[in-house]
């Protein structure tokens, strides 16, 4: 169902640095770009996260409430991806740990303060 979420960023080049190596940590690579957004994924057809500014030229903004979620396939990439993140400067919002019987998760905010979960469900 889901194609791609877009992260809008006031400093595209420091987002693009941080996403290339937080998402290498789930297989995913920049799929392509126009010129303004920049496409990672992990296989073609597969959901993708995309990074840039804003449409309308505007500011980029966090959204209250808004919060892309990256499936892992197990805990430990999970725990991989939060350290990745935290190290590369990421505000921590939850570090990794259960939260329900088939749910193990950690929580971030990426460098424009973006809210980012990294998962592993069932």
């Amino acid at each position: 169902m889901l194609a791609y979420v877009t992260l809008g960023s006031n400093d595209t080049q420091k987002a693009l640095d941080f996403y290339d190596q937080v998402l290498a940590e789930v297989g995913a690579t920049r799929f392509f770009d126009n010129g303004r957004l920049y496409f990672y994924g992990t296989a073609p057809g597969q959901p993708m996260l995309a990074i840039g500014g804003p449409y309308d030229e505007d500011s980029a903004t966090c959204g209250n409430g808004v919060m892309p979620a990256i499936a892992a396939p197990d805990n430990e990439t999970v725990d991989r991806v939060y350290a990745k993140a935290i190290e590369l400067g990421a505000q921590d919002e939850g570090a990794p740990g259960k939260r329900m019987p088939t749910f193990y998760g950690a929580y971030f905010r990426d460098p424009d303060g973006h809210k980012i979960c990294i998962c592993k469900l069932g």
